[in-house]
Formats: structure tokens, sequence, C-alpha cells
């Protein structure tokens, strides 16, 4: 990183102190983009690395809300608008204890680049509280979802801001928060928030397009050695919505998966994943990994704590969530014949594994350009929503195909440009990083 950018950086640090996924996440970007601002002076004199690195907007605001017991609870609720020039703000909301400022603007910045690189006309923005719904009842969930929206709804719309799901925001935590929108606003605006029921506005493949993009943009790594998924053995970790729908389409295209985590332990299945179970035991009844190891029988092993990155594999798809796969497992990784590694999450390597992983010539798609099939599709089910129209899933697979077949083509083309074949890092972030730049001058200093 030369002096210049150096010097910018660690001004975002000190504006920002303590965010240290935010930090690390824009230094990541930064240390791929000395090759485009060395050749693009425009974008230093507009000061556009500044501007892309402070939110537009930070919205922070009390969630209280009644558990079963009649007692009131009180949570924190966030969502950064971050970069709006080449549309409404887009990105999921989280749920998880883990959650504070930092995250979210972590998640958020890289939602801006990943935005960028599906073409669609989205902008960056993320969200979510410090609320768990893991044990909550559904009544629970529900109370603290509309207390909730009752904040966020001011803030959001169709043309403004359009939210989505992520860690602990599945299907039904959409419907609450849908439902308290329409019953606040008094109208039926579908579009201001994705991952909707098939029934009232959602897509087809919507729930399977992370999992399955994670996967489509492995198959095309791999082609560029002349390799397929046919026949390579795959580690998966986590077990929700992203890992499952991943496993189910490594699997159809002719691997075996081995693996699948939760934050208890993981299981190693040699004949690989029965996804159907999973699904059931996950999504359905909302159990524990452990209970796939006592249901599917004694053929398959289950490891509690302990890390999934233990088990060998030639293709890797970390799906849980940030900075889970350290440098540590990256060395053994390779060691046992790691060819690709695919980020289904968000940031789930850490920078030092990421080193070490393309050091080892290791294939490596970042998670803004491996795991952006989701909001690519959902920028698919706005276009319906825009609409007033359904498609088929054979049609908004194909749709989600060629969107992860342009991204690919796209990061390795920029790679190649700048001097850095292979480098699927530099090439998604110099060519979302460009296109949200070139945005921006268009715009003016705003």
């Amino acid at each position: 990183m030369d002096a210049r950018l150096l010097a910018i950086r660690d001004e975002v640090f000190r504006r920002n102190p303590g965010e240290i996924e935010f930090h690390q996440a824009v230094n990541e970007v930064f240390e791929s983009l000395a090759p485009i601002t060395g050749k693009h002076p425009e974008y230093a004199d507009a000061a556009i690395l500044q501007r892309i690195c402070e939110p537009e907007r930070q919205i922070i605001f009390r969630v209280p809300w009644v558990d079963d017991a009649g007692s009131v609870q009180i949570n924190r609720g966030f969502r950064v608008e971050f970069n709006s020039a080449l549309g409404p703000y887009k990105g999921g909301l989280r749920f998880h204890p883990s959650v504070y400022l930092g995250i979210i603007k972590f998640l958020g910045f890289e939602q801006i680049f990943k935005n960028a690189l599906t073409g669609m006309p989205i902008g960056g923005g993320k969200g979510g509280s410090d609320f768990d719904p893991r044990g909550k009842s559904d009544g629970e969930v529900m109370r603290f979802c509309q207390s909730f929206m009752t904040e966020l709804y001011r803030h959001i719309g169709e043309y403004t801001d359009v939210p989505a799901g992520d860690i602990g925001v599945g299907g039904r935590e959409i419907g609450y928060l849908f439902g308290q929108y329409k019953r606040i606003t008094n109208r039926y605006e579908s579009g201001v928030l994705t991952g909707k029921g098939i029934g009232w506005g959602g897509s087809l493949v919507r729930p399977e397009a992370t999992g399955f993009g994670a996967v489509l943009f492995a198959q095309e790594m791999l082609k560029t050695r002349g390799l397929s998924l046919e026949g390579q053995r795959v580690v998966v970790s986590g077990s929700g919505n992203v890992a499952i729908n991943a496993i189910a389409k490594a699997q159809a295209l002719g691997a075996t998966v081995v693996s699948a985590s939760d934050s208890g332990g993981y299981v190693v299945d040699e004949a690989g994943i029965d996804v159907e179970l999973l699904r059931q035991i996950k999504e359905v009844e909302r159990g524990r990994i452990s209970e796939y190891a006592e249901r599917r029988g004694s053929s398959v092993s289950y490891v509690a704590g302990g890390s999934v990155w233990d088990v060998h594999a030639t293709v890797a798809l970390p799906c849980a969530t940030q900075n889970e796969l350290d440098d540590k497992h990256a060395a053994r990784l390779v060691e046992s014949g790691l060819i690709a590694v695919a980020e289904g999450a968000n940031m789930p390597c850490t920078a030092e594994a990421t080193a070490i992983l393309q050091e080892a010539g290791v294939l490596f798609g970042p998670g803004k350009a491996a795991n952006a099939g989701g909001v690519a599709t959902s920028a698919l089910e706005m276009q319906q929503n825009a609409s007033r129209d359904a498609w088929s899933f054979e049609h908004t697979e194909q749709r989600l195909t060629e969107i992860m077949v342009g991204i690919h083509h796209d990061c390795a083309a920029t790679a190649e440009e700048y001097g850095m074949p292979g480098n699927y890092v530099a090439g998604a972030n110099i060519s979302g990083f460009k296109k949200v730049a070139d945005a921006m001058l268009a715009l003016g200093v705003i």
C-alpha cells in the first residue's frame, strides 16, 4: 500500500475506533487499489476514497419488546445506509448477540462492492440488532420484529433502502417485519423487503441463491484449471440457509460434501451430507447439528467444539460467519491438498488465512464476489415486484447463473488488466470500486 492510501486508511481507522471488522474490510480493499488510483488521479482529487469509507447515514435506535413472561426487554437496532451512488441502499438485517456498529459497518462496506459487481442498480447498506432469535418463541420474535420495524420503517422504501435477511433473519422474521411495515404505512409496498414468502411477493430461487451462487463461482474458478466439482471432496461450514443450499448445489454438480457445523460442533459424513435430513433438523425443527449425527447413524461422526477446518478437503466453502477460518487451519488445508475456496459467508477467512491460501496458489473467491448470488437474486425479486410479475424457478436460476458467471469473468478480467492474473480478491475490489467511484464522480460532491 502506498503512502497516500496508507494515510487515508489510517484516518479512517482513527475516525472509527474499536471497529475491528470494519478496519479489516477497509484494509483488504485498500490493499488492492494502488494500481487503479495510480491510473485515475481524479479519484483522489474528488476524495472518492474518503467518501466511500464514510456512510451516508448511520441509524442506531432502541428496540423495546415484551417477552412471554411479561418482562420488558431492550435491544439495540442498527441501519447503516452506506452508499447510494448506484441505486437504493440494499443489504440484509442480522439478528445476533455479536452485532454492534462495527459489524454492521463492515458488512455494509462489503455490500457496496458486492452489489456493484452484480451489475444491478443497487447501492450498499446493512442493518440488524443484538437480539438473539435462538430459543425465542414465535410470539417473542414477532413482538421484537414489530418493535424493530416501528422505528426502521421511516428510513426505508423501495426507492430508498431495501433490507433483506441475514444471520438470524429468515422467512419468519421477514414476514413479521413486512407485516408491521404494511400495517404502519397502509400500503402493500412489496419491493421494500426481499426474501419474502413465495405467496406474497417473494422470488423463487431466493432462498437458494447465496449457497448456489458460491458453488457456481467455485465451479467457474475450477474451470480455469480444466477442473470441475465432479469428484471433489468438499468441506462446508455452517448449517444455515447458505450452507444447506451450497451443499445441495455442490452435490448436484457431482461433489461429495462431507461436513456441516454449528456453534456446538461439526459432523463428518463420508457418504455425503443428507441434505433433506439436515434441512429438516435445522430449518424446520430449529435443532442442533449433533441431532444430525444421532439420526443419520453410526457412520457419521460428531465433534463437539473444535473446528470443521480440521477436516481435509479439495474444495472449501466457508458459509458460517466472519473470521472463522484462520491461518493455522488455512495452512493445514493447503497441506491436505486444497484446490479452491469460495466464501459463502461475509469475510469468513482472516487476512492471514487469505494470504496463505493465495501464496499457495489456491483458487480463492472472496465473499463480495462468491456470495453475491443472494443480493443479485434479491434484485431480481425487486424487478418482479416492480413489474407485478413472478418468474419460474428455471428462468430465475438461469439469470442467477448468468450473473455469477459474469461476476467471475469481470473479476478475472480486471485482475488480468491490472497485472494480477488469478487474483480474484484484487479483481473484485478494483472492479467493484471502479463502478461505484465512476458513479460518484458523475453525481458530483454529495
